[in-house]
C-alpha cells in the first residue's frame, strides 16, 4: 500500500467511523447507554442461571464479573462481524461509483464497535469496585497486547467474510448462526476448568478461548496470562494476514459484482 493510499486510509476510516456512530444514536433515547445495555443484560440473564439454578464454580469470584468480563469482549467480535460483513454490501452505491480503498468501510466498521467495546467496560469497572475485585494490577499491562490480538482476529475474519458477502449473500446467515455455535464453543458462561485438560490443547485451537481467558486473568484474577494466549495471537495474526490478502485479491471485482 503506498503511502497516499495509507494515508487516505485512515482518513476514511476516521471520518466513516465518525459517521457510523453518530447514525447509530441519532434520535436514541437511550444513545450510548445501549453499549452498556446489551452485554449486561446477556451477563444479569446467565448470572441468574449459573448462580442460583445450576451454580458453577467461578474461583470465587462473583458470576456477574465472571460472566460480564467475558461478554464484553464476545460482543465486541460478535457485533464487529456482523457490521463488517455487511458494510460493502450496505454502501453499494459509494462501492461501485467511487474508487477509494474499499478495506477502510469493514474497518471503520469494527471501530465503530470499538468505542461501545470501551463504553461497555465502564460498568466492569464498577462491577469490580462493588464486589471488592482489586483494580489496576500490574498484569492489566497485557490488556492493550490482548485488544491488539482481538483487534487482528476480528480484522482477519471481518475482511474476509465482507468480501465474500459481495458475492454471496448467504454469508451473513452463516455469521449469524457461526457466531451462535462459536459463542458456547467459548468460556464466557463457564469457567476454562470445566473443559477436561485432556481435550484443552484441542479447546484452544479457537483463538477466542485463549483471548476470553487472558482478559479474566488479567482483570478478575490478577495474574498474567498463560502460554495460550501466544497461540491464540499466532492463530489471529495468520487469520488477519489470509482474511487481509483475500479481500485485496478480490478488492477489484466488487464494484463490478454489487
Amino acid at each position: 500500500m503506498t503511502q497516499y493510499n495509507l494515508s487516505l486510509t485512515k482518513e476514511l476510516i476516521g471520518a466513516w467511523t465518525s459517521r457510523t456512530i453518530r447514525a447509530r444514536y441519532q434520535q436514541s433515547a437511550l444513545g450510548w447507554l445501549w453499549a452498556i445495555i446489551q452485554p449486561a443484560a446477556i451477563a444479569a440473564i446467565y448470572t441468574i442461571i449459573f448462580s442460583y439454578i445450576i451454580p458453577i464454580n467461578t474461583g470465587g469470584v462473583p458470576y456477574a464479573v465472571f460472566s460480564y468480563a467475558a461478554v464484553i469482549p464476545w460482543t465486541f467480535l460478535a457485533a464487529s462481524l456482523a457490521d463488517m460483513t455487511a458494510s460493502l454490501v450496505g454502501n453499494m452505491d459509494l462501492v461501485s461509483k467511487i474508487y477509494f480503498p474499499r478495506e477502510a468501510l469493514p474497518i471503520a466498521a469494527m471501530s465503530a464497535r470499538l468505542m461501545d467495546f470501551g463504553i461497555a467496560a465502564i460498568l466492569l469497572l464498577i462491577l469490580m469496585v462493588i464486589f471488592g475485585i482489586p483494580l489496576f494490577h500490574v498484569s492489566w499491562l497485557f490488556l492493550p497486547a490482548i485488544l491488539v490480538i482481538q483487534m487482528a482476529l476480528v480484522l482477519g475474519l471481518g475482511l474476509a467474510c465482507a468480501a465474500a458477502n459481495v458475492f454471496y449473500r448467504d454469508v451473513q446467515s452463516l455469521i449469524t448462526l457461526g457466531l451462535q455455535i462459536w459463542f458456547y464453543a467459548s468460556p464466557i458462561i463457564y469457567p476454562l476448568s470445566a473443559v477436561p485438560e485432556k481435550y484443552q490443547r484441542y479447546y484452544f485451537l479457537n483463538p477466542m478461548a485463549g483471548i476470553i481467558e487472558a482478559y479474566r486473568d488479567v482483570l478478575i484474577y490478577n495474574r498474567f496470562p498463560g502460554s495460550y494466549l501466544l497461540f491464540s495471537a499466532l492463530i489471529a495474526f495468520v487469520i488477519f494476514l489470509l482474511g487481509y490478502r483475500f479481500f485485496k485479491k478480490v478488492e477489484f471485482q466488487f464494484a463490478d459484482i454489487i
